[in-house]
Parts: C-alpha cells; structure tokens; sequence
C-alpha cells in the first residue's frame, strides 16, 4: 500500500475559513483512496489543534510525515499556502513524487512498482 501524502492549505484568517481547508483536503484525500493510495491527510490529524502548539511544532511535525511518505499530492490552491509549498519543495529534495493532478497519481499508483523495504 502506497502512502500519498496530501499537501494543502490549512491556516487561514478565520475558523470557518480554516475548517473549508480541511474539508477541501479531505476531499482530496478520498479520491486519493478511491485510486488505492492511503490518504495522509495532516488537516485531520490535528485539525482544532490550533494554540495547542506552536506553527513551528506542527510543520516540523508534518514535513515529518511527508518523508515517510510515498508520494504527495497537492490539493486545490496549494500555491497560495506557504506550508505546501515547503511541503512540495522537501518532497522534492527528497526525491518523492509529487502530483499535481490525480489523474497522474492515479497512472503512477497503477504503472510504477513500488519500493521494496
């Protein structure tokens, strides 16, 4: 099972705005599902975290789960998030693909074997 990593704003202005950004990742993560890719989708796991910790701890702790990821996909409007966009560059210094459609995820998660361990 391949672990797609799913790369997309979270923080915005206001909380409403804040809880659009997880849905909209969570969305992405289901049509990654759908492909047979295993979402990893950060905007869930620690979604209402916020003033818990600080931006700091949560984006170390996210890039962290993206390089034990397989690939990353990036979601709706991730140019606009300076988070994703640190995510797609440590994907790719990494050498992690990174999709910015699915249907490219989808070809990759069907045609390119997987890394054996």
């Amino acid at each position: 099972m391949r672990i797609v990593y799913v790369a997309a704003p979270y923080r915005a202005p206001t909380t409403w705005e804040r809880e659009c950004n997880i849905q909209s990742a969570r969305r992405v993560g289901a049509e990654v599902a759908k492909l047979g890719g295993f979402p990893l989708i950060p905007h869930s796991n620690s979604a209402h975290m916020d003033g818990l910790c600080d931006d700091a701890f949560w984006l170390s702790g996210t890039l962290e789960l993206l390089r034990r990821s397989d690939a990353v996909v990036l979601g709706p409007r991730w140019e606009q998030s300076s988070g994703a966009r640190a995510e797609k560059n440590e994907a790719e210094r990494l050498g992690i693909p990174v999709f910015d459609n699915l249907p490219d995820l989808e070809w990759w998660l069907k045609n390119v074997p997987a890394k054996v361990a």
